[in-house]
């Protein structure tokens, strides 16, 4: 038993000497391909091997001969392991370069492909994460064309919308003053109406400004969903009286929710307005609340007709309003955006789809604590 721990303490000497050399050589070419890495590895094991049994040859004094047949054996193990060690090293840097190479697609705009050939685990498990960071990179590239586009169309119709009132503001302002206004307190009244669509259409901007900056703060109270949704239908009755459609509201349970009540009446008065404005004379836009599995929906549709499938998923992007038919003469765009944005604080969705002559639009919100 002495002999063996003996043998063993020698060994470990021998081997620990070489070890200490190979992680000074392996700290001094850090930077260094993987290959050289990995023969170092390979022969600092050899050369471990052949230090422990040097020191436990000179300990137990063995015969020349012997030792020089330890030393061949080494020796022939070491030639073995330093060309394995250069053939995996050289295997594993080609892989490693295809993937570089492969990676390169993401700075030109492209799709990451995986290189075709086997890896080893880690690299494989690479590949896949660079797969999914490139879908994730393409489907961010997507939002952000579709945001530049709503940005363009929304400054080219915010123009748009703003030229025209302040075009007519002006004229009437010169008629006043020159005093050739045949009926003075009818262009005032005019001017009172333009200049509270232009109110309106300033605050709606300055409401998507803070949703998009992440500045929207909510107040949470618990309310009902009947008493919300009866408040909405009370304030869009004139419209509706004004277009000649029946507002309905008779599947609406109370459900309670957790909600800023002044920016879901905001939500609901724009989910009114834009079915009231599409919804021909003699149309109904009927108004539901119910519970779900997950929640509330509270759902609003419409006479309109339809949206196109192809604009299905535009409905709520900034500035969109759909074709020349669809587009009501004031207004820009905003309205279904603005909801979208105070929905998701909410930690709800906003969705619509197309039904029976008209659209549904749907707004999921998390029902209230118990």
């Amino acid at each position: 038993m002495r002999d063996t721990l003996l043998i063993a303490l020698f060994a470990f000497a021998g081997a620990a000497v070489a070890g200490l050399l190979g992680a000074c050589v392996l700290l001094l070419i850090r930077r260094r391909s993987l290959t050289v890495h990995l023969a170092v590895v390979a022969a600092v094991a050899v050369t471990a091997m052949l230090a422990g049994t040097l020191a436990v040859a000179q300990a137990m004094f063995l015969s020349a001969h012997d030792l020089t047949v330890v030393t061949t054996v080494v020796a022939m193990a070491a030639v073995v392991s330093l060309a394995t060690a250069l053939l995996l090293g050289r295997w594993v840097v080609a892989r490693s370069r295809d993937l570089a190479l492969a990676a390169r697609s993401f700075g030109d705009g492209g799709d990451f492909a995986a290189p075709d050939g086997p890896a080893t685990a880690e690299l494989a498990a690479l590949s896949r994460e660079l797969e999914s960071t490139s879908r994730k990179l393409a489907e961010s590239r997507d939002r952000e064309r579709a945001l530049e586009t709503s940005r363009r169309e929304l400054v080219a119709w915010i123009s748009h919308d703003l030229r025209t009132p302040l075009a007519g503001l002006r004229a009437m302002a010169e008629a006043l003053e020159d005093g050739v206004a045949a009926d003075p307190d009818r262009y005032l009244k005019q001017i009172r109406t333009e200049v509270e669509r232009l109110n309106d259409m300033v605050g709606d901007l300055f409401e998507l400004s803070r949703i998009h900056a992440g500045t929207l703060t909510l107040s949470l109270s618990r309310m009902s969903l009947y008493d919300l949704v009866g408040d909405a239908l009370a304030g869009a009755d004139p419209l509706a009286r004004e277009h000649g459609v029946r507002l309905v509201g008779d599947r609406v349970e109370p459900v309670p929710v957790e909600v800023d009540g002044r920016e879901m009446s905001r939500v609901l008065g724009n989910l009114l307005v834009n079915a009231i404005r599409r919804t021909p004379a003699d149309g109904t836009v009927a108004v539901t609340a119910e519970r779900s599995d997950t929640g509330v929906v509270l759902a609003v549709t419409d006479g309109c007709g339809g949206i196109p499938e192809e604009d299905l998923p535009r409905v709520f992007d900034t500035g969109w309003r759909g074709t020349h038919a669809r587009t009501p003469p004031a207004g820009a765009g905003l309205g279904l955006a603005i909801v979208r944005g105070i929905v998701e604080a909410h930690r709800g969705t906003a969705t619509v789809r197309n039904v029976t002559g008209g659209c549904r639009f749907e707004v999921r919100l998390p029902a209230a604590e118990a």
